[in-house]
């Protein structure tokens, strides 16, 4: 039974899987035990099992994530045994290499990168391509046939194979996914700086705006002064000029 901690991750994880699953990839868990995952890969266009579709399993521990899950293939591909442990580095074979970040999608993408690999491992086998292309053609009849996969994907179960929701129409293709690397130290957590962030200086919006953002202090005369707001020692003279003009003529009866 998965612990409060597992259940929470992996509800999340299926969240995350319906709004942006991987290229060629499919996964979600069975109704009564969210511990165990089925997946569908499909081969992509440029690779030997283009054409393919791929079923198998994820099952995880019940304190998950801080331990791996094991990974296995129903469905023939020419690459693993069909029914046995794969043995990767993000399964139970490595928990020393575990990480408690990894999720479900970077597990299915970790094992469709090895997949296109040509490494021979616990769980692998080694075939000619043309026995990868031929197992390939078979393998949607072959999981029609398996009850487990039409009740886990009935979407999909159908005389036809169905795309599944993103089938790397973007630039993803089998050698994007051998060479990017899936490590969080790959990716790029600098914010963009986007050219509108700096107005214009020609702006005049923007130079009022600017130019207001100090409040001026009316207990300070010269700032007062200097910003118009009080008449200049110039002006004062001449108001004194014509004062002491205007009583001279007074004074002298003009």
């Amino acid at each position: 039974m998965a612990t409060k901690v597992a259940q929470k991750r992996l509800q999340k994880e299926y969240l995350a899987m319906q709004k942006s699953p991987p290229p060629f990839i499919w996964a979600c868990p069975e109704e009564k035990n969210i511990l165990d995952w089925h997946f569908i890969i499909r081969g992509p266009p440029d690779s030997v099992y283009a054409g393919g579709e791929y079923h198998g399993l994820i099952w995880f521990p019940s304190d998950y994530p801080f331990k791996p899950p094991d990974v296995k293939m129903f469905t023939p591909s020419g690459r693993f045994e069909t029914g046995s442990k794969i043995c990767m580095s993000m399964t139970s074979y490595h928990p020393s290499t575990w990480n408690a970040a990894w999720s479900v999608a970077t597990i299915l993408t970790g094992l469709l990168s090895f997949m296109l690999s040509d490494e021979i491992t616990a769980g692998a086998v080694r075939t000619t391509d043309e026995q990868k292309k031929a197992l390939a053609k078979q393998s949607h009849a072959f999981n029609l046939g398996n009850k487990k996969f039409r009740d886990i994907f009935p979407t999909y179960a159908t005389p036809e194979m169905t795309d599944l929701p993103d089938m790397g129409q973007g630039p993803t293709s089998s050698k994007d996914l051998t060479s990017n690397s899936t490590s969080p130290s790959s990716i790029n957590t600098t914010p963009a700086i986007s050219a509108s962030a700096t107005p214009a200086p020609d702006d005049p919006k923007q130079t009022n705006a600017n130019t207001n953002t100090n409040p001026v202090d009316n207990n300070k005369p010269d700032e007062r002064i200097a910003r118009g707001w009080m008449p200049s020692w110039k002006w004062l003279v001449l108001v004194v000029f014509l004062a002491v003009l205007g009583k001279l003529s007074t004074a002298l009866g003009i």
